[in-house]
């Protein structure tokens, strides 16, 4: 690589400046270009300077925690512009791990770490990120869109918070955009309902994607009386 411009830039965020420098010259030796930050303020003023291709952050900072730090910039994404997150982090429970990953987070390293291990998750966030490799699969209709590998669901520039169930309903519709389908159909899919004794269990479901998908225009979750639901736009949408 010969100049910066064609290097992938990284921007590492630690408090412990010794954490900082080895991540940076670990990834600077790997053909990365690196930028540092020591808080979760600096961080956010880092990326709105530059966007960088990928973040590795730490949860536990000074100011705002890197799950704090991550919130905010999925709340002013657009799908498309998903930057990846790395969390690296002493937190190693469950719990923690859970959260990373419901905020959006690409990969989970925990302290103590090899910088090798390190490198190499780098390159592969960054592989499926652009496209060049598998994990790169989304659903879009309108401007709702559905990340397969993170379970992310947007509505514009809004990241929606959806439960397993929820989720797996809305990639039913979503995967078949425009199509009407039966109350049989999605009661099968969705929950393995053989009969349509549950219905009234659809109907519920339908009201909570409503609630949080269609709360900006157009809406786009519609029924089709007699029939089921279609995941579409308005018959007098104007594009």
């Amino acid at each position: 690589m010969a100049d910066n411009e064609t290097k992938p830039y990284v921007l590492a965020v630690d408090d412990e400046a010794n954490i900082a420098e080895l991540v940076s010259m670990a990834l600077g030796l790997n053909g990365f270009e690196v930028a540092t930050a020591g808080s979760g303020r600096a961080a956010l003023d880092a990326v709105r300077a530059r966007r960088p291709d990928l973040m590795v952050l730490d949860v536990m900072l000074p100011d705002l925690d890197g799950f704090e730090v991550a919130r905010r910039l999925r709340q002013v994404e657009g799908a498309a512009t998903r930057l990846p997150i790395i969390f690296l982090t002493a937190r190693d429970t469950t719990k923690d791990k859970v959260e990373g990953l419901r905020l959006g987070g690409d990969d989970y390293v925990t302290k103590p770490f090899s910088v090798e291990e390190l490198v190499e998750r780098v390159k592969a966030v960054l592989r499926r990120s652009s496209g060049a490799g598998p994990g790169e699969h989304r659903l879009s209709f309108a401007d709702l869109t559905i990340d397969e590998d993170t379970r992310d669901v947007w509505r514009g520039e809004l990241l929606i918070e959806l439960t397993p169930t929820e989720y797996k309903l809305l990639h039913y519709l979503l995967a078949n955009a425009r199509r009407v389908l039966t109350r049989q159909q999605l009661l099968e899919h969705v929950w393995d309902y053989t009969f349509t004794g549950n219905a009234s269990v659809l109907e519920t479901y339908i009201s909570y994607l409503r609630a949080k998908v269609d709360t900006v225009e157009p809406p786009l979750i519609h029924t089709v009386r007699g029939v089921g639901y279609a995941l579409r736009l308005p018959r007098d949408h104007k594009v």
